[in-house]
């Protein structure tokens, strides 16, 4: 009943669209980004192999309630992280207009992460995790909304790690789908600290490859260097790695 109360304080949000016909495997693209058109012109492949004019669908009203809407599902009311999502969701009529002028004039600037560190699974050491203000999380989800379909449509096919529609039981069927065709190798590998080690100018390269909105890179850059806000230590740079939230695009993309 409360989440029902929470998004109907939403301003204008908007309903799951009636009778856009899409193939099956964009049924999960944002209906408010991706028309019918767009993804028939992302089937057969874009003229020049780049997007142009994605800026205008990232600061599009609707795909901005609808990020909100995103960042605020199974958020608890009993925990502060979403306390502050949730309300501000029921300021977004108020908040939503400002930050899109912002984003639209290229002022938009993202606020440094908060830095926690949390147990490591299976070991007496911690990881750092990045905390990012409601607000950030709002833009990088209208970001992913607009561009990963672009990504996800040259993805390997066999790739499963942070992709729509997939996880680890359809990796688990084709292991066995491979053990049954008479595989029986098996190659275990990890790169440590991965996602804190990537050279931003070698991602933002590979990105501006499918992506030619001088806006949409330089909104994606902003994210790359907001820096770090750690208690007792004060505001720290990120020159290399990337936020939490843009992550699931390269970890199964294959840059």
């Amino acid at each position: 009943m409360k989440e029902a109360q929470l998004q109907m304080k939403l301003p204008g949000v908007p309903q799951a669209k009636q009778g856009r016909e899409v193939p099956a495997r964009w049924e999960w693209t944002e209906a408010a980004v991706w028309t019918e058109r767009m993804l028939a012109t992302l089937e057969r492949g874009i003229t020049g192999g780049k997007w142009y004019s994605l800026n205008d669908k990232v600061t599009k009203m609707e795909n901005l309630q609808r990020a909100v809407e995103k960042v605020i599902k199974g958020k608890s009311s009993k925990k502060a992280d979403g306390r502050k999502c949730r309300r501000y969701a029921e300021q977004s009529d108020q908040r939503l207009p400002q930050l899109q002028r912002s984003i639209q004039s290229g002022q938009y600037q993202p606020k440094p992460v908060q830095r926690v560190w949390i147990p490591k699974l299976g070991s007496k050491e911690f990881r750092p995790l990045g905390v990012p203000e409601v607000e950030c999380r709002v833009v990088q989800m209208a970001l992913r909304n607009v561009i990963e379909p672009i990504f996800e449509h040259g993805f390997a096919e066999h790739s499963y790690g942070f992709r729509p529609g997939r996880g680890a039981k359809d990796a688990l069927r084709r292991v066995d789908q491979l053990l049954k065709a008479g595989k029986v190798w098996v190659v275990d590998a990890d790169l440590k600290g991965y996602f804190d080690s990537i050279p931003q100018d070698k991602l933002l390269a590979a990105v501006a490859e499918r992506v030619a909105d001088g806006a949409v890179l330089e909104l994606i850059q902003r994210f790359l260097k907001q820096g770090v806000m750690e208690s007792g230590q004060g505001w720290s740079p990120t020159e290399s790695g990337t936020p939490k939230r843009l992550r699931r695009c390269e970890s199964a993309g294959r840059f």
